[in-house]
């Protein structure tokens, strides 16, 4: 793909657009006035970056066309399907056969249950003294997942990762500001309405980490490393969509932004060179997400952000020698709207990757779709070739005296019609006037090929019937149970291989930054809930309350990341599970070298109860004179061996 492009080097667009001054205070005390010096430096070596990434993620777009064309049944109509439908509207036409959408979807269905299930992101402390610190952080990072709607942007990773062989999504700290509602008491009038006035306060009403998904079409990575090693690059980015009026609201709360006011010079291009409208997502709907827009009546901004590992000496940033992580915002691919030293605890680039078809070498590595798209190709082929037969078949092929029959009446679609004989033909009868062509059915071995190449796209895409939801058919013995368990383990365990290295490349780091954001940013304290995992340890703690206070200090703990292991509930075989609890229960030497409880627990989780914790019986503490009494009544008895108050 080429990308059209003036000089780099030269000189903003107008006149006009130099000599404004809007009064911008600029961060580092930096002079980055568009059309100055070092605001064209910035943005030439932005464009150079975005310029040699988007030049391999180029190469990918064919190939991501033809995967998004596959995963619907429907397709454009050509001439053909046109006409055919003109004469019946109800006549099959071309079609693609959605079977590698069909395994999409599986895949995708078994990702979810292991990743999405409450906590999406798990922590244990470091040492003893981290223990309830961990917890707390732990559910302080749900609450914000559940407000900020983390699991929808993981979904789409995820699909993004089986669709287009790479899901990229960038963690951020965000802050909803919004205006709350007080009464205000302090009025000469307030003691004798019996009540205060409104006051009505602008403030953050919550904070907390989000994902932002970043598509695939508009991601910018660095093409020296490979997709799992995002962050060993010196630089990556993406393209955000959005609007000036998004832009100046942002500009106005936050303190980031800048010359987004420079935005409206309706001499400016309103959008990236690197935006053109690629994907083929939209194009069944005729709505584009890309910039198509009636700039007359929308305000279409493309901001190109790229974090970018730097010496700020040779940047003329600053006076440091060694490199620093910097975020940069360039507007429409002319207009730098931030700069920023990102001074995050956790060093790295707040992006996340995963790609688990990767190969270890590849930038942008090939998709599991992509893998099935020649025999999806084979599959489309058998089965509207036999439509078309079919279609060809079941209409009328004649062959005709005009001589002796009015082809005017044999044209008639109507039933009930009545066909004239020529004046020649009068009183000779109708034999050998029409007589119907002989049609062979050439492809009716076709569905019978559809299903031997389903059997290999189930192989090779490691979804069989079993991860489906169907049972094997076909073939003259019954399918035994022995056969179901081995066959469906054998599938769960290529689907765990895929949820372990999403967890390794993607997870973990989302989730250590997820931590590291909160402990670094949060500035206002909180209330968790107790109850689900880890409420028998803080009711131990703090007694049997359904919601406590977490204050940022309570989070400055050393922890640790538990990267989920990419199973999920019902994949153990419980059967065997159950016979072994019961080999316990009945053997006390084994049964008391073991944990009978956290057995019963893991079998329950593992078998999809969510909510094993709430059937729990809470220890009840007596105090000494319950104890007595209780004693008195014959409701306890010491133990074998106790002194005397021992139970």
């Amino acid at each position: 793909m080429n990308v059209l492009q003036g000089n780099p080097n030269g000189p903003a667009s107008t006149s006009s657009y130099l000599e404004k001054d809007l009064g911008y205070k600029y961060p580092y005390e930096l002079d980055l006035r568009p059309g100055s010096k070092l605001h064209e430096k910035l943005k030439n070596e932005v464009l150079r970056r975005a310029r040699e990434s988007h030049s391999v993620v180029a190469n990918r777009v064919t190939s991501w066309n033809e995967i998004e064309r596959v995963m619907t049944a429907y397709v454009e109509p050509n001439e053909e399907d046109r006409i055919i439908k003109e004469g019946n509207s109800r006549a099959p036409t071309s079609i693609v056969f959605p079977y590698s959408y069909v395994i999409m979807e599986t895949v995708l269905t078994y990702l979810v249950m292991a990743f999405l299930n409450d906590p999406i992101l798990q922590f244990k402390g470091v040492s003893p003294e981290d223990t309830v610190g961990a917890i707390m952080l732990e559910k302080v990072i749900q609450n914000q997942c559940d407000v900020f709607k983390v699991g929808l942007s993981l979904h789409t990773f995820l699909r993004d990762s089986i669709v287009y062989g790479i899901g990229a999504a960038a963690p951020a700290w965000e802050k909803k500001i919004g205006t709350t509602i007080r009464e205000d008491k302090s009025g000469f009038l307030s003691y004798f309405r019996g009540h205060g006035t409104r006051v009505y306060e602008e403030e953050v009403i919550y904070e907390g980490n989000k994902l932002t998904n970043i598509d695939p079409y508009l991601y910018l990575p660095d093409p020296r490393v490979p997709s799992h090693r995002t962050q060993d690059g010196e630089f990556v980015g993406w393209i955000d969509l959005t609007s000036r009026i998004a832009l100046m609201r942002e500009e106005k709360v936050g303190e980031e932004l800048f010359n987004v006011k420079y935005l409206r010079d309706s001499q400016l291009k309103r959008t990236s060179i690197f935006t053109a409208e690629e994907s083929h997502r939209n194009k069944k709907t005729g709505v584009s997400s890309y910039s198509s827009y009636d700039t007359r009546i929308s305000n279409p901004v493309d901001v190109i952000y790229m974090f970018i590992d730097l010496i700020p000496k040779e940047w003329e940033l600053g006076d440091s020698e060694y490199p620093e992580k910097w975020l940069f915002g360039l507007a429409n691919d002319s207009t730098i709207i931030k700069t920023k030293k990102l001074g995050l605890a956790h060093g790295m680039y707040p992006i996340i990757t995963a790609s688990p078809d990767f190969d270890g070498y590849s930038i942008l590595p090939l998709a599991r779709s992509e893998i099935l798209y020649g025999m999806q190709e084979v599959l489309d082929w058998l089965f509207n070739s036999h439509v078309s037969n079919v279609r060809k078949a079941i209409n009328d092929m004649l062959v005709v005296d005009p001589y002796l029959v009015n082809i005017a009446d044999l044209k008639d679609p109507q039933p009930g019609k009545l066909i004239r004989m020529r004046r020649p033909a009068w009183g000779r009868g109708v034999k050998d006037a029409v007589q119907q062509l002989g049609v062979n059915d050439i492809t009716k071995q076709n569905i019978a090929d559809s299903s031997f190449i389903i059997q290999w796209m189930q192989k090779i895409g490691g979804a069989d019937d079993s991860m489906m939801g169907s049972l094997r058919q076909g073939g003259p013995e019954r399918l035994t149970g022995g056969e179901f368990q081995g066959t469906r383990a054998g599938a769960i365990s290529r689907m765990e291989r895929v949820a372990k290295v999403i967890s390794l490349q993607g997870l973990k780091d989302m989730a250590y930054m997820f931590a590291s954001h909160t402990q670094q940013l949060m500035s206002k304290e909180t209330y968790i809930n107790t109850t689900g995992r880890w409420q028998r340890e803080l009711s131990q703690i703090f007694g049997d309350v359904s919601q406590m206070k977490a204050t940022p200090w309570d989070l400055m703990i050393d922890y640790d990341v538990v990267a989920k292991d990419g199973t999920i509930p019902g994949g153990i075989d419980s059967a065997a599970w159950i016979r072994l609890y019961d080999i316990l229960a009945k053997n006390p030497q084994l049964g008391s070298q073991f944990d009978m409880v956290k057995i019963f627990e893991y079998m329950a989780l593992n078998m999809g109860a969510k909510n094993v914790q709430d059937f729990r019986i809470s220890p009840k503490i007596m105090s000494d004179d319950q104890i007595n009494r209780e004693r008195q009544k014959g409701n306890l008895v010491p133990m074998e061996g106790g002194e005397g108050g021992g139970i």
